[in-house]
C-alpha cells in the first residue's frame, strides 16, 4: 500500500464517522479497526499498531468530551493527535544561520538515494537564501563525482570532488578550503552493501577528522520496518545525528519506514516526496498527517505559492493592470504553476479535497495546461505579443505546428481573454495578484 493509499484508507474511515448518526462505542471501535487495518496493509509494525489503536479506543470513551465540540468532532481530534505523535510529535528543523558555516554530513546505505538528496537539500536552502556547496566524498563508486556534478549544475549550486583521490578525508578538506565564502556545505559520503556495523564506522572516523555539525542518515522508504534497525544503530552512534526518509511518493512499504524510525526517537528532519529536485520538504509531524487524513496542509501550499510567483517589475505590473498582458506572460504563469508541482501534490494540501477530487479529472486539467503550453511555444513573437492578428489560418498553422487541434488552440484564446479580463479588474488595486490563482476557471 502506497502513502497515497494509506491516507485514502484512513480518509474513508473517518468518512464513517462523520456520516454517523451516533457517535457510540459501537462507531469507535469500527473505526479502530479500519485504522488497524490500514495500518498492517502499509507495513507498520504490528506491535505500533496495536499501541497506536489501544491510544485511540480508550481516549475515544474514556475522556470527557472539552466543551464547545461534539464526541465525533473529539474522535476525529485524538485520531489526529495520536497519529502526529506516533510518526514524530513535534518537527526538529535544521538551524542554520546566514553568514555563519555549517557543515552537513550525509551517509547511507548504498542505494538509499544519498546523492539524489544531497543536491535536494542544496537547492531547498538555496531557495531559502542561503549560499550552498556540495562535496563528493565517495571515492569508491564510479562516476559517484560525475552524478553529483550533474546534479549541481542542474540547480546552479557549486560542487567539488576529485576523481583520482582515494582519501575522503583530503577531498573534503579541500572542498572546504575552496568553500570558505558558503554557509552550508552538504558532505555526500560513499555508501555500503554491508552491514550496518561498517558504516557506522565510517561515519564515526569521517565525523572525527571532518568534524561536521551534523550528520544526516539517508534511509530509504521502501525498505519498511528494515528502516528500523539501521535507524537506531545511527542513533545510538552520534547524538547529533539526524534522518532523511526517501522515496515516500509511492513506496509500498513507506508508512512502515516512517514509524519505525519515528520509534527510535531519532530524529527525522526532512522526507523525498519524488524524483525531481523540489520533490523535498522538512518533515513537520503535524502537516504530515494532516495530508494523510485529507485535512490538508495550507502552509506548505501558501510556501509553494510564493516560491512559484513571478516577480513582475513595477512597469511591467502597469502594462498588465492597464489590460497590456499577452501571451508571452500567460506563458511565464503557465511555468510558474507547473513549478508547483503536480496538481495531485496540490489538490492533497487543500483541506477537504485531497481525496475527493477524482484522479482523472486531475491529469485532464495537468494535460490541458501542458498543451496550452505547447501551443504558445508554436506561436511566432508578433502572436504572442498580439493574439488578436491569429486569423483562421493562422491557428490552423500553430495547431498543426503544436500537434493539437484548432478548437485546443480557440480555447487557449478564449482562457486569455478571460485572465485578461480579469486583471483589468484590478488596475484600481494597482496591486498584481498571483495569476495563477484564475486557472480553474479553464478546467470546468
Amino acid at each position: 500500500m502506497a502513502l497515497d493509499s494509506l491516507g485514502s484508507s484512513l480518509y474513508g474511515a473517518l468518512k464513517k464517522v462523520f456520516r454517523a448518526s451516533v457517535v457510540d462505542e459501537a462507531t469507535v471501535k469500527e473505526l479502530v479497526r479500519d485504522i488497524q487495518r490500514a495500518l498492517l496493509q502499509a507495513d507498520v509494525n504490528v506491535k505500533l499498531v496495536l499501541g497506536i489503536s489501544k491510544q485511540i479506543e480508550e481516549r475515544s470513551l474514556k475522556e470527557k468530551v472539552p466543551p464547545g465540540i461534539s464526541r465525533r468532532e473529539h474522535v476525529i481530534k485524538v485520531v489526529y493527535e495520536e497519529l502526529t505523535r506516533f510518526v514524530g510529535d513535534k518537527p526538529v528543523p535544521i538551524k542554520m544561520e546566514p553568514g555563519k558555516k555549517k557543515i552537513l554530513m550525509l551517509v547511507g546505505i548504498q542505494g538509499s538515494g544519498k546523492t539524489t538528496h544531497a543536491a535536494k537539500l542544496a537547492r531547498h536552502f538555496l531557495k531559502k537564501g542561503l549560499k550552498p556547496a556540495l562535496i563528493c566524498a565517495d571515492t569508491y563508486r564510479p562516476g559517484a563525482y560525475a552524478q553529483l556534478q550533474q546534479l549541481a549544475t542542474r540547480i546552479n549550486v557549486p560542487v567539488y570532488g576529485d576523481v583520482k583521490a582515494k582519501d575522503p578525508v583530503k577531498v573534503v578538506k579541500e572542498g572546504l578550503k575552496q568553500f570558505s565564502d558558503k554557509e552550508l556545505i552538504i558532505v555526500d559520503t560513499a555508501g555500503r552493501h554491508k552491514e550496518e556495523r561498517e558504516l557506522i564506522k565510517e561515519m564515526k572516523t569521517l565525523e572525527k577528522k571532518i568534524q561536521p555539525d551534523e550528520v544526516m542518515m539517508v534511509i530509504d522508504g521502501t525498505i519498511g520496518q528494515q528502516a528500523l534497525i539501521q535507524a537506531q544503530s545511527f542513533h545510538e552512534a552520534t547524538p547529533i545525528g539526524s534522518i532523511l526518509v526517501t522515496k515516500l511518493d509511492g513506496s509500498a512499504r513507506g508508512g512502515g519506514a516512517l514509524s519505525a524510525v519515528a520509534a527510535t526517537g531519532a530524529p527525522i528532519k526532512f522526507i523525498g516526496t519524488g524524483e525531481k529536485t523540489e520533490d523535498i520538504e522538512p518533515f513537520v509531524p503535524s502537516r504530515f498527517v494532516g495530508r494523510l487524513l485529507g485535512m490538508g496542509d495550507l502552509e506548505t501550499l501558501l510556501d509553494k505559492v510564493r516560491d512559484a510567483e513571478i516577480k513582475v517589475p513595477e512597469k511591467k505590473a502597469k502594462a498588465i493592470l492597464s489590460g497590456k498582458f499577452t501571451l508571452t506572460d500567460m506563458y511565464e504563469q503557465f511555468e510558474a504553476v507547473k513549478g508547483m508541482g503536480p496538481f495531485r501534490k496540490i489538490f492533497k494540501m487543500i483541506p477537504g479535497m485531497s481525496y475527493d477530487v477524482p484522479e482523472d479529472m486531475l491529469n485532464m486539467a495537468e494535460g490541458r495546461l501542458e498543451k496550452w503550453r505547447v501551443i504558445i511555444q508554436s506561436m511566432r513573437p508578433e502572436e504572442k505579443e498580439n493574439p488578436k492578428i491569429l486569423s483562421s489560418s493562422r491557428v490552423r498553422r500553430v495547431a498543426r505546428g503544436s500537434g493539437t487541434s484548432e478548437r485546443d488552440v480557440k480555447d487557449l484564446l478564449k482562457q486569455y481573454v478571460m485572465m485578461r479580463k480579469m486583471l483589468k479588474m484590478f488596475k484600481r488595486k494597482k496591486k498584481l495578484p498571483f495569476i495563477g490563482k484564475g486557472f480553474p476557471t479553464g478546467f470546468k
